[in-house]
């Protein structure tokens, strides 16, 4: 492949399908070259760093993956927008292993508060929540409850985990029942005047 137009975008692009097709970790400046047929000193034109490398495919997969469940949930309420909201972080999950895997390091916060995608992330997320009734605390640990329940189970049959016959899909929508009932059923956090009054 040419060097000519080679841009931030074309990398990050390539990067990501990288990450799909060998794994995240196998993102490398040097495998990126070898692709686009070029010395390794060209990407830094571009790219600063490796880690500036991988942040960036974060930022391209989180916006990927939250267009893909803003679609899912549109329109819908309550449970519905639940299981379309797990269903659709399912299948990004096991359809892009590489840019899934980048969506979970730790990304500086500055730029995810300069991104549009992860801010809307957070906007969809505490939205299908809020149809709960929940505000903080309980919004932040229900979030935390969802995110890793969701990747646990996404990671698990994306490694062969589940060995026992019963269907993996059956597992995954009792799963969802199960968070609909707890979300449902929130033990909320008793904030600090309903506390004294009660006293």
């Amino acid at each position: 492949m040419a060097r000519a137009g080679l841009t931030v975008e074309r990398i990050v692009a390539a990067a990501a399908d990288l990450a799909d097709a060998a794994g995240f970790d196998n993102v490398t400046l040097s495998a990126l070259a070898r692709h686009f047929g070029v010395k390794d000193a060209s990407l830094y034109s571009h790219i600063r760093n490796l880690p500036d490398l991988r942040t960036r495919v974060a930022l391209l997969a989180g916006g990927e993956l939250i267009e893909h469940i803003a679609a899912a949930v549109a329109g819908r309420a309550g449970k519905d927008a639940l299981a379309a909201f797990a269903g659709a972080y399912r299948e990004y999950a096991l359809r892009h292993p590489g840019r899934y895997a980048a969506t979970q390091i730790r990304v500086d916060q500055a730029l995810v508060a300069g991104s549009p995608a992860l801010r809307r992330t957070a906007e969809i997320t505490y939205g299908v929540l809020r149809a709960y009734g929940l505000d903080e605390p309980d919004l932040t640990d229900a979030v935390r409850l969802l995110r890793s329940t969701f990747h646990g189970y996404c990671a698990l049959e994306a490694a062969g985990g589940f060995g026992a016959p019963r269907d993996v899909q059956a597992s995954w929508d009792k799963a969802v029942d199960a968070l609909h009932v707890a979300l449902s059923h929130w033990p909320r956090e008793e904030k600090q005047g309903e506390a004294e009054s009660g006293r």
